[in-house]
């Protein structure tokens, strides 16, 4: 289907309506124009017109029923996702839905666009054309599960609930909208600072999870609980064993059923999350049948583990790739520059010369991954060759906040020939130690206080260990002691939380358009919130003001632009040693599933969503599991 601009559909408003939507912020008459759409999107492509009947990617005659059981590792101590305490389950959305499986948002996104949302709990939405402000108009029929509506008041309360009390991400989302009005039961307006830059921000608000005003009249929402909240979306949690398990049930005859954002989706009756601490007791527990489903993120185990296996002989374990149109997330070893040892870049990037990706690759990954060189991988914001002259025009003014690099070619990580022979590597290394004050004394590398360089990895999972233990070693032949530290996940995040570690290894994921999100990786002003994203402690001027261009482009030519000279200034700085990437998803699933014949959409797995119980193949699996 041919891609449309969202201000194409624009539909005459009621006089009354029209007089709603001409009330500023403070009750003044303002004579901007405005445009209704059914969706949005940063930039305001929308694939489908407001007529469509369901999302390409569906089966519309998908049948509902059957059960799915999935894993999770390690464990959990909470089942309230919005707050900053606790460990907590949530319906894991990362294999093929989104967040509106147990809490409904205004609008929700269709996996085959970049970052377009189409309405569900709102009919549509009205958007001021200086972009000052996005209105919702809130259609009829929307329910949480107690059966009670959903109203634009629930929706200003579960704002003012995740600024004032959830976790501190959704201040750092949300920071440039200045009021919320609730215009009627129906109607809400979100209008944004004077000097903000609000690309995205309408589809951020879009996507918020709307919380129920009264069901928090007699409970608290700031600490961890094992009750289950109040949702409104296709998924009810209705069985909770805290650290072991937690069960979702569909809601039969959902409100949003007939939608066409719901329409063929949402088809299994049950969803069952069972949790493992071990990943080798887990990948046996599906191999016995005790769960269906898995996406495969340890290239040793797709490599090797299924091979002669029962199951897979027999085909009835089945194993497939997913090609993956997503920017993909970045993943590293994230220094904490906030610790002195970490604080001079040359120290950063002599550290990275002895991680030998090349080895790595070839002998712990089976050649599955590329490596990462970009902050945005597998895309055109990546940053390529030379700085270009709308690059360097803004780079330039920054020019003394800035390595040298940033204004030459693109970043790439050091690189070896794979054998493990790193001599060359070890002498540039030693020398750029020297030029930061660290010296070789005793075979220890020291600093001139006679302190030797010493960190940890944090980890919560052993399986990470094969990775670090040949790194580590590389670290001894400079002199620097390191070593892994493996702590159960609640310490773990609390440790991460505090930004309590050395290094820690972590995958960001981050949208097509990259936008407010920034500031809470790389922004000055998060590097002290505790449980913000900015890991590495980032503070710098120029990044700053560089992740501000990022989001106030208005069009992806401009974003594009800004992105490149960001991704220099990020890579060049040696905050991460980065790791590596594959534009794929390897899943296996055992074979009782009915899968849309469309293509999947490429920007999500979209299995929970759009997979379906074949009862026949599910008989066949039964009947041989039984044998």
């Amino acid at each position: 289907m041919q891609k449309i601009k969202s201000n194409m559909l624009l539909l005459p408003l009621k006089k009354t309506a029209l007089v709603i939507c001409l009330l500023s912020a403070f009750g003044s008459v303002s004579v901007a124009k405005e445009k209704m759409t059914h969706g949005l999107s940063s930039f305001g492509d929308l694939k489908y017109a407001s007529d469509f009947k369901h999302f390409d990617y569906v089966n519309p005659q998908a049948p509902k029923g059957g059960l799915i059981r999935l894993r999770n590792l390690n464990s959990f101590d909470s089942v309230n996702p919005f707050i900053l305490k606790g460990t907590s389950e949530i319906l894991n959305a990362d294999i093929g839905g989104d967040a509106n499986f147990n809490f409904a948002s205004l609008m929700t996104p269709s996996n085959d666009e970049p970052d377009a949302v189409y309405g569900l709990v709102a009919k549509h939405a009205i958007l001021d054309d200086a972009d000052k402000w996005v209105e919702f108009h809130l259609r009829q029929g929307p329910i949480f599960h107690d059966g009670t509506p959903i109203t634009a008041s629930d929706v200003a309360f579960t704002f003012h609930t995740l600024v004032k009390d959830g976790h501190p991400r959704y201040r750092q989302l949300f920071r440039d909208v200045e009021t919320v009005q609730v215009l009627s039961d129906d109607k809400i307006r979100f209008s944004f600072k004077k000097e903000a830059f609000t690309r995205g921000l309408p589809v951020l608000i879009g996507r918020m999870p709307i919380l129920s005003q009264a069901s928090f009249d007699e409970r608290p929402f700031k600490k961890t609980t094992l009750e289950p909240l109040l949702g409104s979306g296709p998924y009810k949690m209705v069985a909770v064993d805290p650290g072991r398990s937690a069960t979702y049930k569909r809601i039969e005859n959902h409100w949003a059923d007939t939608l066409p954002v719901h329409v063929g989706r949402y088809n299994f009756d049950e969803i069952k999350v069972d949790y493992y601490r071990d990943r080798t007791i887990a990948t046996e527990a599906f191999f016995a049948g005790n769960y269906d489903f898995r996406e495969e993120f340890t290239s040793r185990v797709w490599a090797t583990e299924y091979d002669g296996k029962p199951a897979v002989e027999k085909n009835l374990i089945q194993r497939d790739i997913l090609k993956s149109k997503a920017l993909t997330g970045f993943q590293a070893f994230f220094f904490n520059t906030r610790l002195e040892k970490f604080k001079n870049p040359l120290v950063r990037k002599a550290l990275t010369r002895m991680f030998d990706y090349e080895w790595t690759n070839k002998n712990l990954f089976y050649g599955s991954y590329a490596r990462l060189t970009s902050v945005f991988e597998n895309s055109s914001l990546k940053a390529t060759g030379l700085p270009t002259q709308e690059e360097l025009a803004l780079l330039e003014p920054w020019r003394a906040q800035l390595p040298e690099q940033v204004f030459k070619e693109a970043y790439m990580p050091p690189i070896t020939d794979g054998s493990g022979k790193i001599r060359t590597q070890i002498r540039a290394a030693l020398k750029e130690l020297k030029l930061a004050g660290w010296t070789i004394q005793d075979k220890k590398l020291k600093n001139e206080k006679g302190e030797q360089m010493s960190f940890e990895f944090l980890l919560y999972d052993t399986g990470f260990t094969r990775i670090i233990n040949p790194f580590i070693r590389n670290l001894e032949r400079i002199g620097v002691e390191a070593k892994v530290r493996i702590l159960d996940v609640a310490s773990w995040q609390n440790r991460l939380q505090a930004f309590d570690f050395d290094i820690i290894t972590r995958r960001l994921s981050q949208s097509a358009y990259p936008g407010t999100g920034l500031r809470d990786w790389w922004g000055s002003k998060s590097a002290d919130i505790q449980g913000g994203y900015n890991l590495a402690g980032v503070k710098n001027e120029a990044i700053d003001a560089l992740v501000e261009e990022v989001i106030k482009a208005k069009d992806v030519k401009t974003l594009t632009i800004a992105a490149r000279a960001l991704d220099r200034a990020l890579m060049w700085g040696h905050y991460t040693i980065p790791q590596w990437y594959k534009a794929s998803h390897f899943i296996a699933y055992w074979d009782k599933f009915g899968r849309p014949d469309k293509t999947p959409p490429g920007y999500n797995r979209s299995v929970l969503d759009t997979w379906w119980i074949d009862t026949e193949k599910a008989a066949a699996i039964d009947a041989a599991l039984n044998q």
